[in-house]
Order: C-alpha cells, then structure tokens, then sequence
C-alpha cells in the first residue's frame, strides 16, 4: 500500500537539489559558503584506542584482588594511630616500590589517640536480655562498673533536640533514627548526625549516656561503629551503636510502656593520648607535563571491628592497581600520584595534612579521584570540572560507557579525603561505586574479605584507569571555564 509523499520530504529533496545547482544557475552574488572547521576532538583517536585497550585489559587483571588480599590478611584491621596502621604504611610502601613507584615516601603527622576496650550493654529490666552493642569512635568511658540508668526514646535527632532542658537528668537517651538503603548513599549523610551529634545534645538535656541505632542497613546483630564528636561547650558523655536488631527490640520493650526500661552500658575505651599516623605518597613521573599532577586516593586506615576490606582496603587496593596498569602503557605525561590517607576515618585528617604540605604545590594538582566506597561497580561518573573541560568529560564517559557506568552531574569533590583538595581549588572526578550494600557491612565486624567480588572489584579498577590515563596523557585543562561553586565552599 502506497502512502503519501510527505510534506517535510519533499522540502528536504528540495533543499538537496539547490545545494548541488552548479554556479551559472545560481542567483547573481551569492557566494560559495565557507567550509565549516571542525574542532579538534576533546580526546584524540589514538589515544581513545589505547584507553580502550587498557580498559579491557584492566578489566580483567586480577592485581587488585592481590593486593587488598594482602593487605587486610598481612595486617588486618588499621586502626588510625594503631601499631596496625603503621605496619599497613610500611607494607604499602614496599609494595608501591615493588610495582615500580617511584619517590615513595611516608607522611607522618601527629592525631588523638583512641582505642576500643570493653564493651557491653544489657537489659536490666523488665525484660532482662543482652543488647549488642559498640563503642562510638572517640567516646569516653563509663565509670568503673558501668552506668546503669532508664531509657528515653527519641525518633531521630530534631526530636532529641527539642526535648526541654535537664529532661534527661539521670537518664540514658537512644536516638533510634533508621538508615534506608539507596543506591548512591544519600541516606548516610542524611543520618550519620545522630553518630556524630547526639553524645553532647544528650549531655546538655542532663543525660549521663547516649544509645543510637546504628548507621547501617543491615539486620544482623553487627553494631557499627564510626566517630562521634563532643562539643566544646557540653559534658563527655559515653557514646555507643546499638545492631538494628537490638534497636528494634529496645524500642518495641519502650513502646510497651508498661514501667520503666532500665539498661547497663559498659565501655572501657582508651582516650587523652598521643598518637602518629601518615600519609603513603608514591609517584609514576610524567613526561613534557610532569609538574602536573594527577592525584588518585583512598584510606588507609580502617575501623577495628573487621579487616577494613570495603573499606578501604578495596580502595587502596584500585586505585594501586590503576596506577600501575597506566604505566604498564608507558610514561604519562602528566604526573601520576596515588594517596594512601592515613586518619581519614577520624575526621580527614590525613587528608588536611596532605594539603598542608603540599600546598605550594596544589595549583599544580590537574585532577583527584578517590575509591572510598566499597568494592562493587561504579556505576556512575561524576565531575567537579570547568565549564569548558565538559566536552572532554562527555568523551572520557563515552569510553567509560562500555562497563556500564552513566552520567552524573557536575558537582562531585572526587571522594572523602579528596574533598579537602577539591575544595582547595583542585578539579574533581567521581567514579561512583554501586552503593546498595555498601552500609550493610560498613563499620562493622563483617567488613571482610569474602565480602568483595573481585570480578565487580576488575571493573572498578578499569573505570579508574582508563580515567587517569587519559587525564594524565591529555592537554585537557579541567579547570577552564571556572570550577562549580562548590569548590569554593
């Protein structure tokens, strides 16, 4: 069945005719149109085809896999100041110069010390049973016996902070906010305040203790851990995560309502001390562009429940390993440099020390990307780049397309410790890891090697490499245009 010829054809063939009219039948003074430039494109044929190639590579190396192995079977969990974080420093050390990184070095600073002692908690009445339960990063301890003391629940932090004034004389508060899952981890930032916050708003309402929900997704009996933070202005008081199972069971016994829930909480914590950590710092050198520096990070330390394989023994573990596939093609032209932070659990303290002794050097930072999200896919690239670069981002992500990852914004810091820089000035790239069971095992005790899938763990080393080789061997300045706003927050 025929159709008709349609309008919008019609005017194309049109259209096409004229164009190849030859010049007597073309009216009296036009002009043959000046033959458009193309631009150069943001990244260039063959150096697109290396990166593809080195994508496919990586994606199938396994030297990632070995290395977070080695670190958490060698040393284990790395606690920030420990004798363990030390030891993980120097096995780094020698393992960077192993694989062929030069000036290696170790950045020492100093931090407050804090080490786990014992820990318990129980129902007294009037159900009487155990809770599981752990200290808070940086919390006092109870006095010798413990504390034992009723309980008042609140929903989440806003209620904690409307409650009156000396309302809580005598008591111990649990913040019972619940953490939801998401795919990107929005929810943690949305819910670690109750971690970070409640021990001193709890303090001034007269509280001698404070129980929150952990900061997790999970329902195992695995409390999480993580730092808390003590105001100036406000009395230290005992800071403890409840396992969500255990949380629930509070608060169902508190809903009842029937008398008073009474609980023993018992932390023997270590504070008051002294303590060193340090920075890993090791270099593949760049060649025409060598005092330009690409900046690839993660966190050395971990928290010491488990063996601080997703986090970030996994990250220490990619970005290693990125960097070394990159100079298996050959020098770069821009300098190579991975970061291993020590402290970043503590409050991004590697992370300040780093900038403040390479300051004189970060206008010469070109980009920071940092692995600190577990050791699943990346799922999405994000920047924090000039206006003008964005076109060689649109071309880096179409060679990232082929490992399944997407398009995010223009907002990203790069990760946690590379924030501080980004912040600094420093264009950023994200290279977000797929997020949805990452707090599952975050902090806890089931932070451990079986976690990782090291096929998941392949493809986060390729998204990283094929993205530090083609900034370090590009011209392509991120900063052009300006940086996003938040740069400079």
């Amino acid at each position: 069945m025929s159709r008709p010829f349609p309008i919008a054809g019609l005017v194309t063939a049109l259209l096409a005719f004229a164009m190849v009219l030859p010049p007597a039948l073309a009216r009296p003074g036009d002009e043959p149109p000046a033959k458009a430039v193309e631009p150069a494109p943001p990244i260039a044929p063959a150096l697109a085809a290396r990166a593809a190639d080195l994508r496919e590579r990586a994606r199938h190396s396994d030297l990632a896999w070995r290395l977070v192995s080695d670190l958490t079977t060698r040393i284990g969990p790395r606690l920030a100041g420990s004798p363990a974080e030390e030891r993980a420093r120097t096995l780094m050390a020698e393992t960077l110069k192993r694989l062929g990184f030069v000036n290696v070095s170790v950045e020492e600073f100093p931090l407050p010390g804090w080490r786990r002692g014992e820990e318990a908690a129980a129902i007294i009445s009037p159900a009487p049973q155990p809770l599981a339960v752990t200290a808070l990063g940086g919390s006092v301890a109870t006095p010798a016996g413990g504390i034992t003391a009723s309980v008042v629940r609140f929903a989440d932090l806003a209620e904690l902070e409307a409650a009156p004034a000396n309302s809580l004389k005598g008591r111990i508060a649990f913040v019972d906010q619940r953490m939801f899952r998401a795919q990107d981890g929005s929810s943690y930032g949305q819910t670690v305040a109750i971690r970070v916050r409640s021990a001193s708003i709890a303090a001034a309402k007269g509280a001698v203790a404070v129980l929150i929900r952990s900061v997790g997704t999970d329902s195992h009996r695995l409390p999480h851990t993580g730092m808390m933070r003590y105001a100036d202005d406000a009395a230290k008081i005992p800071a403890a995560a409840l396992a969500n199972p255990d949380a629930d069971q509070l608060a169902r016994l508190l809903a009842i309502g029937d008398e008073p829930v009474v609980v023993q909480l018992t932390l023997t914590p270590k504070t008051g001390f002294l303590a060193r950590s340090g920075n890993v710092v090791a270099d593949i050198p760049g060649t025409d562009r060598a005092e330009e520096i690409v900046l690839l990070g993660a966190h050395l330390d971990s928290w010491d429940l488990g063996t601080g394989a997703i986090d970030d023994g996994a990250g220490v573990a990619i970005v290693t390993a990125a960097a070394k596939l990159v100079a298996e093609e050959g020098r770069p032209r821009r300098t190579l440099r991975v970061v291993l932070f020590g402290s970043e659990e503590v409050g991004l303290v590697g992370a300040r020390a780093y900038l403040k002794a390479h300051e004189k050097e970060i206008a010469r930072h070109v980009m920071v990307s940092e692995a600190d999200f577990g050791a699943d896919r990346v799922w999405r690239m994000s920047t924090g780049i000039g206006r003008r670069a964005l076109p060689f981002a649109a071309a880096l992500h179409h060679l990232l397309r082929p490992l399944g990852i997407g398009r995010g914004g223009n907002d990203s810091l790069g990760g946690s410790d590379v924030s501080v820089l980004a912040r600094a000035g420093v264009p950023a790239i994200g290279l977000n890891q797929d997020g949805m069971r990452y707090f599952d095992l975050h902090h806890t005790a089931d932070d451990t090697l079986d976690k990782i899938d090291p096929h998941q763990l392949a493809q986060s080393v390729a998204a990283w490499a094929t993205t530090a080789f083609l900034v370090a061997n590009s011209d392509a300045d991120l900063r052009a245009g300006g940086l996003p706003a938040r740069h400079g927050e």
